[in-house]
């Protein structure tokens, strides 16, 4: 398949097209118009500094529905010992500024570039993209963000700076999408991790479906608040009984 290249018209092409790899298109901007739109359409863009903008739609795509959200029982005992307190949008920049640093300090590198930290930030303040903040002594000690459309919450990137504070990111995230009847926590692309803990891959054309069905949902922009209740209360009494097969590549929610 070509990859294609776009133009100032605000416009992708379809999903479908894409390469054999995910990679559909090159170009554009990280306009709030065009990166909404793109998520609309099952796209979202993943580049180095340097290169232009890619964007991108993998097939099989990894998408962790919240209902099968596994929590292995060393995680479930750190919940309820409470080792952590968690947070909702009161400190995004710091989460996402975080995660490209941790993949820089590892060797990684890292897509969170400047402008794409610019460009998020942007949807932060208008209500459409989220964190998850954890803390340990009043330090953040790892955490998530992402974008909230329809019944779908597309997931950008995580990190983790004490052992578990990034699962207990996703737990959070889990019981507050479950709380808003979400459909979908989109993962984008394959890690053993996130797999370990529930996601599974699927068919681009199902995930296309499954987030056609869930952009029908109402969304409200707005800054999420974290319900300590509910969170306790669903993480409670849970256990690890199921294995999850390793998957491979990683992107960043993993």
């Amino acid at each position: 398949m070509p990859v294609f290249v776009l133009s100032e018209e605000l416009a992708f092409p379809p999903p479908r097209l894409a390469a054999a790899d995910g990679l559909l298109a090159v170009g554009g901007d990280l306009s709030a118009e065009r990166l909404l739109l793109a998520y609309r359409m099952g796209i979202f863009p993943w580049y180095s500094e340097g290169e232009p903008i890619l964007w991108w739609s993998p097939d099989p795509r990894l998408v962790l529905y919240p209902r099968e959200f596994r929590v292995p029982r060393s995680l479930a005992k750190v919940i309820r010992r409470a080792d952590f307190t968690v947070s909702m949008d009161q400190a995004f920049q710091e989460v996402i500024g975080e995660c490209a640093r941790v993949r820089r300090e590892s060797g990684e590198g890292t897509w969170i570039v400047p402008e794409m930290l610019d460009a998020y930030c942007g949807l932060y303040r208008a209500g459409v993209a989220h964190s998850v903040e954890v803390w340990r002594e009043g330090r953040l000690a790892g955490g998530l963000y992402g974008i909230a459309l329809g019944k779908s919450f597309f997931g950008e990137s995580m990190f983790t700076r004490v052992t578990n504070a990034s699962k207990v990111a996703l737990a959070a995230l889990v019981s507050h999408v479950q709380a808003l009847a979400f459909d979908l926590i989109d993962c984008q692309v394959t890690t053993g991790h996130l797999m370990r803990l529930g996601a599974r891959e699927i068919p681009r054309e199902r995930y296309l479906e499954d987030l056609r069905r869930s952009l029908r949902g109402h969304f409200r922009p707005g800054r999420w608040a974290f319900d300590e209740d509910a969170f306790f209360g669903l993480f409670s009494d849970t256990s690890d009984k199921a294995k999850r097969p390793k998957g491979s590549r990683g992107r960043g929610f993993g």
